[in-house]
């Protein structure tokens, strides 16, 4: 195997490559190392995650690692696992109590993380866990701003039906319609505009979404609107 090397934390480079005979042997010479943290304060199950190595995953939880630590970054492994769509780990990490609505620095949860990329049954996990559909990051964006800003019609789906709220506005002043009607989003935009997304709420722009919507979707959602 390639001696791929991601880490100066030997562990966690066994545990990005998924070498877990050879992690197990270190591991077992000094407990202490399964939680090492490395130059980017990650340890060996944020690598795990990383890389998408649900066996190494589970021994590192079965050992008792700390389920939650935060890298440079305030990346925690869920965060990574959900951005990285590894969905049986996600698992594995809520199973040992993971903090579903952790944030880093830019103030993302891992919802987030799923959302804008697409990740469905992560995003089932997620807020049937307790994942908040209303958490903003630092531009006060949601998990459906997200979503319905890249098309991800099934994860607007899952988030609306998990009570997310239509109207917020991000730091610009827009709503998730707003972003979905200049983004062309027509389906997304449509099913907003049915489960409550106002039509009428302008932005710092001063513009509405029917301002910003394209080709002829502003005159279909004001057909959904006026019945």
């Amino acid at each position: 195997m390639e001696e791929v090397r991601v880490s100066d934390v030997e562990v966690c480079n066994l545990a990005y490559r998924g070498q877990l005979e050879e992690l197990r042997s270190i591991v077992l010479g000094d407990k202490a190392l399964a939680s090492r943290t490395d130059q980017d304060d990650r340890t060996p199950l944020h690598w795990a995650c990383s890389a998408g190595h649900t066996d190494i995953a589970d021994y590192l939880l079965q050992l008792g690692v700390p389920v939650d630590g935060k890298d440079d970054a305030e990346w925690t492994p869920l965060h990574i696992a959900a951005s990285a769509g590894r969905t049986d780990i996600v698992s594995a990490l809520l199973g040992k109590g993971a903090q579903v609505n952790s944030t880093n620095q830019v103030g993302c949860t891992p919802l987030h993380y799923a959302a804008s990329k697409n990740k469905y049954e992560i995003a089932v996990l997620l807020l049937e866990n307790g994942a908040s559909p209303d958490a903003k990051d630092k531009l006060e964006c949601t998990p459906l701003h997200r979503a319905a800003s890249k098309g991800n019609l099934k994860i607007v789906e899952i988030l609306l039906k998990h009570k997310a709220s239509t109207n917020i506005q991000d730091t610009e002043g827009n709503t998730p319609l707003h972003l979905a009607c200049d983004e062309e989003r027509v389906e997304e935009a449509k099913l907003l505009v049915e489960r409550g997304a106002s039509i009428y709420i302008e932005n710092k722009a001063e513009k509405t979404p029917l301002q910003v919507a394209r080709g002829g979707l502003g005159a279909v959602l004001r057909r959904i609107v006026e019945g």
